[in-house]
């Protein structure tokens, strides 16, 4: 293991910050200042990317706007996406610009451009599609805060703690964060009851006291090392991510007669077009001087292997909440009696297990970690989420809910073993002028798989579902009377529609047969049976059960990929810096052994 003197001392019980403050602006108070801060900053904004989804009816119905209308469906994929594609293209450039004008004056403007922000959107001043697009072009300004604040605050705690505490600090930091998104989706159901705005009022008073609080007590303790900014590595890849994110995102509408839109040539050009330009972004950062992109740091294999385990674990989970929500609110929650119109907030009720397990398991798993290394707590993580997958394959549609929230708590667990001892096996094992840039790239990697993992999630959810659901709804619909015309209409349109609708606690059968008029002509009997709470999520539970086997043996796969990366970035590396000059960079190639 790679340490210097002081880190040893840290690791071993005797913390160089014992004074005040020591020599190189560091207290033994600071580091839990910053801890608390930047903690406070990762559950403002990883709660923001999910509370909008379990708020969705509420704010549709607020501004006039009916989601279930076909093109509809691009104004709420953004308005989800949007945020994730946002941050997962800017945390890089962002946490370089942190290395080089310091992480604290980035973190910091953070804070304010995510308060304000939050504070424009909850005065969506109109109604209707227009309404739509501002609040899709806020959440990206505020997703935009939100990136600052991701790129620099693991780069903050890394700077204030010593070695031997990074693992906890890291975890505290990691596992709030991404517990925040588990939290959003009940915080979402319980602000939206109330008033659709108050999802972002509630950002506002925290961001002020955060603002503040971060203005007055954090400073800046890396030196700042003056570079170039890379305008070329920051055009390509912004542009190359945008452009292959935004065609995933489009990936899931439906295109034609197809029920997903892989198949258009604006998506197909989107995609090369993406590709093209980060592999054009690959071949500028390998020859710019300052590079945002430290390749470099790629020869490291901690590093290394720190980021692909992340990478493919955030595409195995990052889709979790999405097909669970459906599930609950879709199917489960109607069959044990829930108004549909109540099933969004009580499916984040009944999710809490999940995010048990990521509070329980991080901050353990992160002090453990500290002690004998981030590689078994990390593989075992990755290995207990991939079998927590496989159970929820196995679990009928219509399951006893003691063996659904042992399986998602397990899964929790698993995910928070991995978070804590990844996260601080990465930012240790690079030098310290570079943890701004680090943070990002890490940052990067998780967010693009989490978009990619929706796209791929709901991709292969809505093909499983195209296979199966027009022949199902179509014999479900003309047994109750509904001619077979009507029928055969109803069962072809997107079943991204039907899905959305089901997450979004709509009944889809009602809102289909309003239209057509179907409902004062049928038989009472019959109309009553179609808009029930049965009839929905009995017909939809053979083809929605059809795709979650595939994307959960999808998610498992690659879970099991992940932990044969994270087992293979060897033991415990930490890397040394024994004097504060600046690390020749032939000095990366040190790999531990």
């Amino acid at each position: 293991m790679a340490t210097t003197a002081s880190e040893q001392a840290a690791g071993s019980g005797e913390s160089f910050n014992s004074g005040p403050v020591s020599s190189d602006g560091r207290g033994r108070a600071y580091k839990w200042v910053a801890l608390s801060n930047t903690t406070l900053a990762m559950v403002m904004a990883t709660i923001d990317a999910s509370i909008v989804i379990v708020s969705m009816p509420a704010i549709f119905r607020g501004i006039n706007l009916d989601p279930l209308t076909p093109g509809n469906v691009s104004y709420l994929l953004w308005m989800i996406m949007g945020y994730l594609l946002v941050q997962s293209v800017l945390v890089v450039t962002l946490g370089r610009l942190g290395d080089i004008f310091g992480r604290v004056k980035i973190y910091n403007l953070g804070f304010v451009v995510f308060t304000l922000a939050s504070v424009a959107l909850s005065f969506d001043p109109a109604q209707g599609p227009n309404g739509a697009l501002w609040l899709i072009g806020w959440r990206v300004v505020q997703a935009f805060g939100g990136a600052m604040l991701m790129a620099n605050s693991a780069a903050i705690i890394t700077d204030a703690f010593p070695a031997g505490q990074r693992g906890m600090a890291l975890g505290i930091n990691q596992i709030a964060g991404i517990s925040g998104q588990f939290v959003g989706l009940l915080l979402g159901g319980l602000l939206a009851a109330w008033d659709w705005r108050a999802i972002f009022w509630i950002n506002v008073p925290f961001g002020v006291f955060g603002t503040v609080w971060a203005y007055k007590s954090l400073r800046e303790i890396a030196s700042r090392r003056k570079a170039r900014i890379d305008w070329a590595g920051n055009v390509t890849f912004a542009a190359g991510a945008g452009i292959l994110l935004t065609a995933i995102t489009y990936g899931i509408r439906p295109y034609g007669t197809s029920a997903t839109g892989w198949g258009s040539p604006m998506v197909i050009g989107g995609l090369v077009a993406g590709l093209a330009l980060l592999a054009a972004f690959v071949v500028v950062e390998s020859k710019v001087r300052d590079p945002m992109f430290r390749l470099k740091l790629f020869r490291i294999r901690a590093f290394a292997a720190g980021n692909i385990a992340s990478l493919l674990g955030a595409i195995a989970r990052g889709g979790l909440q999405f097909m669970l929500v459906i599930w609950l609110a879709g199917i489960w929650l109607p069959l044990h009696g829930y108004d549909f119109t109540v099933t969004p907030l009580w499916a984040g009720i009944y999710m809490l297990p999940l995010t048990g397990g990521f509070l329980i398991a991080g901050p353990i798993s992160g002090v453990l970690s500290d002690r004998y290394g981030s590689r078994p707590f990390a593989t075992a993580g990755l290995l207990v989420a991939g079998a927590c997958f496989v159970g929820l394959m196995l679990l009928p549609i219509d399951f006893p809910y003691w063996a659904f929230a042992l399986i998602i708590f397990g899964n929790g667990v698993g995910s928070g073993l991995f978070t804590s001892p990844n996260t601080s096996a990465i930012m240790s094992s690079v030098p310290a002028r570079h943890r701004g840039a680090a943070s990002g790239m890490r940052s990067t990697f998780q967010n693009s798989g989490m978009s990619l993992s929706i796209g791929i999630f709901f991709s292969l959810m809505i093909a499983g579902l195209a296979d199966t659901l027009p022949h199902t709804l179509t014999g479900g619909l003309t047994a109750r009377g509904v001619p077979l015309a009507q029928a055969s209409s109803i069962a072809h349109l997107p079943p991204v529609s039907t899905v959305f609708a089901a997450m979004l606690g709509y009944n889809p059968v009602r809102n289909l047969l309003a239209p057509t008029g179907l409902l004062h002509t049928l038989p009472a009997h019959d109309v009553a049976v179609l808009t029930g709470r049965q009839f929905f999520p009995t017909l939809i539970s053979g083809p929605f059960h059809h795709g979650l086997t595939i994307v959960f043996t999808a998610a498992a796969v690659m879970s099991v990929l992940a932990a044969a990366v994270s087992w293979f970035r060897g033991k415990q590396f930490i890397f040394e810096e024994e004097e504060p000059l600046p690390v020749p960079d032939n000095a990366l190639s040190t790999t531990p052994e």
